[in-house]
């Protein structure tokens, strides 16, 4: 398919009593979408920046989002990312990160950047408004052009795309937002942005890592296997984690499970990705450097609800 026709999915196996437990609520963004450092021989390329001339993709009040518009505003982003990630967080900083005070790689640099700014807030010593959240997108043909998406790290992604060969990825990566700004209204204005790109841009597919704090996967067997019982993506959609860093996710038997416990136990970002329509891949991967445990997010646009569609995209319409 192209253009703005979108692939019929099919649904993840998740429970209509499952799903109830899943209904909108005030979350917070927590959790952080992890990758494990990979630097291909990438090279700075301009028109990666401002693909959309960087109009503003939605206001609330003080906070607007958009994407950044130079390297500056990438710099900014890079330095959230260090003080949730490393100062704040369980990331572990090597001598470069901790010397510039930047979470960077060279992913960076292929990549569209999406800021939520306060218009409200003093401005830095640039004379910027502060950059208080950040998501990183990875765009299809720029992956393709420079080895490939940053998830293929840690999980195998080769016979998802080869049996979709005519849609379009989206890779969502590096979320991160400012304590204090950890409300509805900060996410609901971070997906706004994210669901504009995606139509501005014809995406199909949106994919990416999230993360579990903590590295045991046995302290995690009950949410671990919620997923793998009950958000397992479909064998054409079901990546698997690399064989010399795959996790077993199904740690306890299905009957086994407290739903609600393992609902409580999802960090707010897999929780919210599971309430739009995602679905999980097979297998989990261990992340030393940033003290997490990865799972893979694969969510088809059609997948996505009528009612989130509407939510976040006002004039849209479900596929």
């Amino acid at each position: 398919m192209h253009g703005n026709e979108f692939v019929r999915a099919k649904p993840a196996t998740i429970k209509p009593g499952v799903m109830q437990m899943l209904r909108p609520q005030n979350m917070a963004l927590a959790a952080q979408t992890a990758i494990t450092w990979f630097k291909p021989p990438f090279h700075f390329d301009p028109a990666n920046f401002n693909l959309n001339g960087a109009p503003s993709l939605g206001r609330m009040g003080p906070l607007e989002v958009r994407l950044a518009q130079d390297k500056r505003d990438v710099k900014r982003a890079q330095r959230l990312r260090y003080k949730v990630f490393y100062k704040n967080g369980t990331a572990i900083a090597d001598a470069a990160t901790m010397l510039a005070r930047r979470d960077k790689d060279a992913f960076d640099k292929i990549c569209d950047h999406l800021l939520v700014v306060d218009h409200a807030a003093k401005p830095t010593l640039s004379g910027r408004q502060p950059v208080v959240g950040t998501y990183r997108l990875l765009r299809h043909e720029s992956a393709m052009k420079h080895g490939g998406f940053y998830t293929q790290s840690e999980f195998d992604l080769d016979g998802v795309l080869h049996s979709h060969p005519g849609l379009r990825f989206l890779e969502l990566g590096r979320s991160c937002v400012l304590e204090r700004y950890r409300t509805k209204r900060t996410v609901e204005l971070l997906w706004q942005g994210i669901w504009s790109y995606v139509k501005q841009n014809r995406f199909d597919v949106m994919i990416g890592c999230a993360s579990f704090e903590g590295t045991d996967p046995d302290a995690l067997a009950l949410p671990l296997s919620f997923l793998h019982h009950h958000a397992r993506a479909p064998e054409e959609w079901r990546a698997r984690a690399h064989g010399s860093r795959y996790v077993e996710m199904n740690r306890m038997p299905k009957e086994a499970i407290d739903q609600k416990a393992a609902l409580r136990a999802l960090p707010p970002l897999i929780k919210g990705y599971l309430r739009i329509g995602a679905m999980i891949g097979d297998g989990a991967v261990i992340d030393h450097q940033f003290g997490t445990t990865d799972v893979l997010i694969v969510m088809p646009v059609s997948a996505i609800g009528a009612r989130y569609i509407e939510h976040f995209g006002g004039e849209a319409k479900a596929a």
